[in-house]
């Protein structure tokens, strides 16, 4: 049987791997499928790496403390992760420009898209990167990831040890 620290391990290094594939799909659909990201698809790809990197770091930490904390903080992050995701689609598509909205002023701020153009350099704008993947808006593929990683996050945050 497995012990409640390695149960967390293994769901931080699930959501880990979860988290690194979507933004791996994410560059596939941008540079295979010519699918281009607005500022948000980019702030919901820093997200996600955000999230993979604490995970890696809470997978490695075996004090119960510290892991929780770990939890609290993916938990936080998918939290707006999802909110980013649902205002891409609800608001953000609908609008001709994404310029200045908090998105791009945080992308900006951070100076990401200069420093990894390939994986964060805004490439459309908000209502050219609204596209579907099998019938469902890509930015609630997101948001289901998101939500995922929020029911994972809850459970390392409240583990008992």
């Amino acid at each position: 049987m497995a012990t409640p620290a390695s149960a967390a391990s293994r769901l931080l290094l699930g959501m880990a791997a979860l988290c690194v594939a979507a933004v791996g799909i994410a560059l596939v659909s941008q540079h295979v499928f010519d699918m281009q990201p607005c500022p948000w698809c980019i702030l919901q790809r820093v997200i996600y790496l955000a999230i993979a990197l604490l995970c890696l770091i809470g997978a490695a930490v075996s004090a119960p403390l510290p892991r929780r904390g770990i939890g609290v903080l993916t938990l936080l992050l998918a939290l707006s992760g999802g909110a980013s995701a649902l205002y891409q689609h609800l608001v953000a598509a609908k609008s001709a420009s994404c310029n200045l909205t908090f998105a791009d002023k945080v992308i900006s701020a951070l100076g990401l898209d200069g420093a990894f153009p390939p994986l964060l350099q805004v490439t459309a704008n908000c209502s050219d990167a609204a596209v579907s993947v099998l019938g469902v808006p890509y930015a609630y593929w997101s948001l289901a990831l998101f939500i995922a990683i929020v029911v994972a996050s809850s459970r390392v945050a409240l583990s008992a040890r």
